[in-house]
């Protein structure tokens, strides 16, 4: 069975430091050929002008293909669509169009007088306005704002009858719970693609954490298996050995494509894709 192919996920920098620490995640993750890597917004829409600083260099210095983060969070139609403009204008042909988490302090999303009410409505403008391939996200655990699973997966179809081409899923901890929602999408009438996002867990206090925020289920034996890790001080070891696993059988199960959540931290990341028998670009130079 041939390796999957990869993309991945980096957060724009905030500092010099964290500067250099995207660009040492490029560095270290491009070697493995992603189909594409994309750049997110911060909480609320924060880092805008950070995440098209970064696009735009990403994709003019390393040669990779980017995906930009456009929300429908704190601007206008006209805001939102100029930047699309501009990453049209600098090559940028890859969209994730997504409505956008409430904005710091506040309880619940509110669209802007003059924004997009949803992500229906700005993919329907990206695609009016140009020719970008555009992927979406997806929850296979319920969205929380999502009144059950149906009606989640009915709003997904929604997003690719207007237009959207792919989707990326938020992270989830077992294969089975990718699987059931593949299939329940499949049973909707939809047939784009689905890429599982896999989320190589760093620390898993704030993973955890992170999970609660976004409607995630914790397995009951994941905390009972990290409790006994974080105590014989094998967090690393089990957090590498459990996504290569979740990665192996999303394979065995028909997944091609992974997209990797990589926090600006791509070590253990380019091990799991080590593990997974995808090799660097540069060492396949050198056999050949």
């Amino acid at each position: 069975m041939s390796a999957p192919n990869v993309s991945f996920e980096f957060f724009p920098p905030q500092s010099l430091q964290a500067s250099f620490k995207l660009w040492e995640t490029a560095q270290t993750l491009a070697p493995l050929d992603p189909n594409f890597v994309s750049v997110t917004y911060g909480a609320g829409g924060t880092t805008r002008k950070l995440t098209h600083e970064a696009v735009t260099a990403l994709q003019a210095n390393m040669g990779l293909k980017v995906a930009a983060h456009l929300t429908c969070v704190d601007a206008t139609r006209e805001e939102t669509l100029a930047i699309a403009d501009t990453y049209a204008n600098s090559g940028v042909k890859d969209i994730v169009a997504l409505r956008g988490d409430a904005p710091k302090g506040a309880d619940r999303f509110e669209v802007h007088p003059d924004g997009f009410a949803s992500s229906v409505d700005l993919i329907t403008a990206l695609k009016d306005r140009h020719d970008f391939t555009i992927r979406v996200g997806a929850y296979p655990d319920t969205h929380p704002e999502a009144r059950d699973q149906k009606a989640d997966i009915e709003f997904l179809k929604r997003k690719f009858d207007a237009g959207a081409d792919a989707a990326i899923t938020q992270f989830f901890f077992e294969a089975d719970t990718f699987f059931r929602f593949r299939d329940a999408c499949a049973a909707a009438g939809i047939e784009n693609q689905i890429i599982p996002g896999v989320f190589p867990i760093e620390n898993w206090t704030k993973a955890r954490n992170f999970a609660a925020r976004c409607g995630a289920n914790v397995p009951a034996w994941l905390d009972d298996t990290f409790a006994t890790a974080i105590r014989d001080d094998r967090h690393d070891l089990l957090a590498t050995a459990l996504a290569t696993e979740l990665c192996d059988t999303l394979i065995q199960g028909g997944v091609e494509d992974l997209h990797f959540y990589t926090l600006n931290k791509p070590d253990m990341t380019r091990d799991i894709c080590a593990a997974l028998g995808i090799t660097p670009k540069m060492e396949l130079a050198q056999v050949a």
